[in-house]
């Protein structure tokens, strides 16, 4: 008597009827092919019962041995190698955490096209501040003329900033508060327009605003986020630069 209609134990991996049932030793396989481990018991047991039943007129061939424990042996190896990636993902995301929370405090560009001019320390022995602001942008390609047209909340434009050539990539700008007219903006929101031209033909400009780190929010999935002075949070693949 043997255990299976046919001396290949992979098709018995794929039957629900013989994977968890008892075999013909009367030993109740167990196993749910759930996981790596509890596949390889199922097969141990699985090979053991049919070697002990085998026809002796049809003994099992050895190639097809062979063949099932190289492919056991497969499955084995991935769900180790799961179990290894799983765990890199989980060190990287504890990593991640740590190394967020040293940017508390710097700058960063993350998309959006938002100027915060604001009042900058005072240099060293004077007790006068100026007005600044910061952001930047991503050009597609190499432009011959760039410029940054800043509004008001009212989408009137305050200032025209021309940055002459500039290369691929990302760059970053100020802004000291000036207005086209001469006179010192108020301190406040404003926001921002990039264009960009390469032998009379527009170039592609993405903004990216400079907003401050003022702390980390860790995420249900083990991610982390950084919470922004404007109370937006990003993910580390939305940082543009840091500044």
């Amino acid at each position: 008597m043997t255990v299976a209609s046919t001396n290949n134990l992979s098709s018995l991996f794929t039957a629900p009827n013989v994977i968890g049932s008892t075999n013909s030793t009367g030993t109740s396989a167990g196993a749910t092919g759930s996981s790596a481990q509890n596949l390889s018991d199922t097969f141990l047991k699985l090979l053991v019962a049919q070697m002990n039943n085998q026809d002796p007129l049809n003994p099992v061939d050895n190639s097809q041995i062979t063949s099932q424990m190289a492919q056991i042996s497969t499955v084995t190896g991935i769900g180790n190698l799961n179990t290894t990636v799983s765990q890199l993902v989980t060190d990287l995301q504890q990593s991640q955490a740590v190394q967020s929370t040293q940017l508390s405090g710097h700058t960063v560009l993350v998309p959006g096209n938002s100027l915060a001019l604001a009042a900058t320390a005072a240099s060293s022995g004077s007790s006068s501040q100026t007005l600044a602001a910061y952001g930047g942008f991503s050009l597609a390609q190499a432009a011959d003329a760039v410029k940054v047209t800043v509004k008001d909340s009212t989408g009137a434009t305050v200032r025209t900033i021309n940055l002459g050539a500039l290369g691929a990539g990302v760059q970053d700008f100020s802004w000291d508060g000036t207005t086209d007219s001469g006179d010192q903006a108020a301190a406040g929101s404003y926001s921002y327009s990039v264009s960009a031209t390469a032998a009379s033909q527009s170039v592609t400009a993405t903004a990216y605003s400079a907003q401050q780190v003022v702390g980390v929010a860790p995420q249900s999935d083990g991610s982390v986020k950084l919470l922004l002075s404007n109370g937006s949070q990003v993910g580390f693949g939305s940082i543009a630069q840091i500044m």
